[in-house]
């Protein structure tokens, strides 16, 4: 009996140890390559992507010499192509769909169902499988290899939750945020614009070495307190400038900008045909407004005092800014004409600000 038993262990060391050997460091699975083959170990094999949803949505996520790109227009988000190529390396089939959940695992990936591409660097297909919804009891999520039998439960060590969303089709979650990229030696021209304020409005030019900031002609009489320093420091406030998100498509949001406050006019310009224009609207205040309960003295009581809408490259694209991110690039003419903070020798700081003019 005791031999039998110690035959038993024995025996299960070798299967495990040959299914640690055969499946733990490869790309295989051990229901077939065919079958159930959703792992991708080396992804840096990988070239392109391709995914679509039933709703006729649909993205190509491809890497050029330096970077991933997007339908070959934009720079893919760096956050959302980290998500899929970790769920790629990640996921792995645990067992075939049951014969009861068969035909409604079935029915949800024909109906809602994606359909995912994978592409080596060489251009030759290394999958193509799709992937459905939330399999029974949350265990995973539904999965299906192109051609394979049936559909299996796939899951990813340390994940709650099914990967279905890992697989974006909406060009919004692809959609690098940057829209603003200068840096400061290249900054030609800056115009800012505000609509409620106008004396605040100011322009900017960098010609070489020398930078002028003008605007209201009550300022002309002063030019003895211009801070040439604080309007070098503004230069550098436009690199790596991003957005929240983008709201193109999104319902009535025509109907919300035409009815809303301007909030400002943003041009900038770079000695190498750099251009972004920008028409800036406040965000009508709503339940997630840190204002709601206290106002903001900066910010009309109606709108948000965090986020602002802003119309961009050409009038194409409409995105929400935070307020967070912009106050740099939000200065006043006045500001520049004011003198800098002076410290004193016991380390307070002593205010020697000229008054607003």
């Amino acid at each position: 009996m005791r031999k039998t038993i110690l035959y038993l262990v024995i025996l299960g060391l070798l299967g495990f140890a040959v299914y640690f050997f055969l499946f733990s460091n490869k790309d295989t699975s051990p229901f077939g390559e065919d079958e159930a083959g959703f792992t991708i170990k080396d992804t840096a094999q990988i070239g392109k992507i391709y995914l679509a949803s039933q709703d006729g949505e649909s993205v190509t996520v491809e890497h050029t010499d330096s970077f991933w790109m997007v339908n070959k227009q934009y720079h893919a988000l760096p956050g959302t192509l980290k998500m899929l190529l970790t769920t790629l390396q990640g996921q792995k089939p645990l067992y075939p769909v049951t014969q009861n959940a068969y035909e409604n695992a079935i029915k949800i990936m024909s109906t809602e169902g994606i359909k995912v591409e994978i592409y080596g660097r060489d251009g030759k297909k290394m999958r193509c499988f799709y992937v459905g919804g939330v399999a029974v009891n949350n265990s995973g999520t539904n999965m299906l290899m192109d051609g394979a039998k049936k559909p299996y439960v796939v899951t990813m060590a340390g994940f709650n939750g099914y990967l279905t969303p890992h697989y974006p089709t909406q060009m919004r979650y692809w959609r690098d945020r940057s829209i603003m990229n200068i840096p400061a030696e290249e900054v030609k021209k800056v115009s800012l614009q505000y609509m409620d304020k106008p004396m605040n409005s100011f322009e900017l030019i960098q010609e070489g070495s020398k930078i002028t900031v003008t605007g209201d002609s009550n300022y002309s009489k002063y030019t003895d307190r211009y801070n040439a320093r604080r309007a070098k420091v503004y230069t550098k406030y436009f690199t790596n400038i991003n957005c929240e998100g983008y709201l193109n498509g999104l319902a009535d949001m025509d109907t919300t900008l035409k009815t809303t406050r301007k909030h400002s006019v943003l041009d900038i310009e770079g000695n190498h045909g750099q251009h972004q224009h920008m028409d800036i609207y406040w965000v009508p205040i709503n339940k997630r407004s840190k204002n709601l309960d206290v106002s903001d003295p900066d910010v009309p009581d109606d709108y948000d005092a965090d986020r602002l809408y802003a119309v961009i490259n050409n009038y194409k694209d409409t995105v929400m800014i935070q307020q967070f991110v912009f106050k740099t690039i939000f200065r006043k003419l006045y500001e520049f004409y004011q003198a800098d903070v002076v410290q004193t020798d016991d380390l307070k700081p002593k205010h020697n600000i000229y008054k607003k003019i």
